[in-house]
C-alpha cells in the first residue's frame, strides 16, 4: 500500500529540475525567510556547536546558505532525485537520503536543525513524531527553525500543494507541539504569503 511518504517522494523526484530552478536565487526575493535563517545561523554559532542538519533539503540551496553563514551544515531528504541534484550542485557539502521520522544522527549531536517547509506534507497525526525526532538529535540549547504555511483557523487545513497534498497550521498549535517535545519556542514571524492566501510562518525553538 502506497503511503503519503512514498507519494511525496515520487512527486518531488518528478520535479527536481523545475523545483531547483525556482529556488536558485536562494531566498533573494524572500526577505523574511532570509532574515529568520540568518538569525538561526547566528544563534547556532553562539552555542559553540556549528553542526546543523537541513532536514528536507531538496536541491540543497539552503544547506549551502547555512554553510556560507558559518555552519557545518549537511542535507537530508526523502527524495533520491533531490539528493542527487544537491550532490552535483554542491559537491563540497554532504547530502544523504533519509526519512524524517528516523534521522541518521546520534542523540544530542547537533547545534541546529532547519526544517524549511519540509514537514508541510505530513498529516497532522504524524507530525509529533517528526518533531520529537528533531528534538532528539539536538544538543541542549540547540536550535530548531521550522517554517510552514500558517493559518488563522483553529485546526490544520489540508490544501492542494503544487507538488503533493499539504497542510497549513495555526502557529499556536504548532508551538504547543514543539513544547510537548521538550523544545521551548521563543520567537515567531508570520507574514502574508504571496499566492495561496495562507501565512508564511517561522518558529524558532530551543532544546531545554
Amino acid at each position: 500500500m502506497v503511503n503519503h511518504q512514498d507519494e511525496t517522494r515520487t512527486a518531488y523526484d518528478g520535479v527536481v529540475e523545475l523545483y531547483a530552478s525556482l529556488f536558485a536565487n536562494r531566498l533573494e526575493t524572500q526577505p523574511f525567510s532570509r532574515t529568520m535563517i540568518g538569525t538561526f545561523a547566528e544563534l547556532v554559532r553562539a552555542t559553540g556547536n556549528p553542526r546543523a542538519a537541513d532536514v528536507g533539503c531538496g536541491p540543497g540551496h539552503l544547506t549551502a546558505m547555512l554553510h556560507e553563514l558559518g555552519l557545518d551544515a549537511f542535507g537530508l531528504d526523502l527524495a533520491p532525485g533531490m539528493i542527487d541534484h544537491a550532490r552535483q550542485a554542491h559537491p563540497a557539502l554532504r547530502f544523504q537520503e533519509a526519512r524524517m521520522e528516523s534521522l541518521p544522527i546520534e542523540d544530542a549531536a547537533l547545534g541546529g536543525v532547519l526544517a524549511h517547509y519540509s514537514m508541510i506534507h505530513t498529516p497532522p497525526g504524524e507530525l509529533p513524531e517528526l518533531l520529537a525526532e528533531q528534538a532528539r538529535v539536538l544538543a541542549p540549547d540547540g536550535l530548531l527553525l521550522v517554517s510552514f504555511f500558517g493559518t488563522d483557523e483553529q485546526e490544520p487545513v489540508r490544501f492542494d500543494h503544487k507538488v503533493a497534498p499539504a497542510y497549513s497550521w495555526p502557529a499556536d498549535r504548532l508551538a504547543e507541539l514543539l513544547a510537548d517535545t521538550g523544545l521551548v519556542p521563543f520567537a515567531r514571524l508570520l507574514h502574508p504569503a504571496s499566492e495561496r492566501g495562507f501565512l508564511d510562518a517561522h518558529l524558532l525553538a530551543r532544546r531545554s
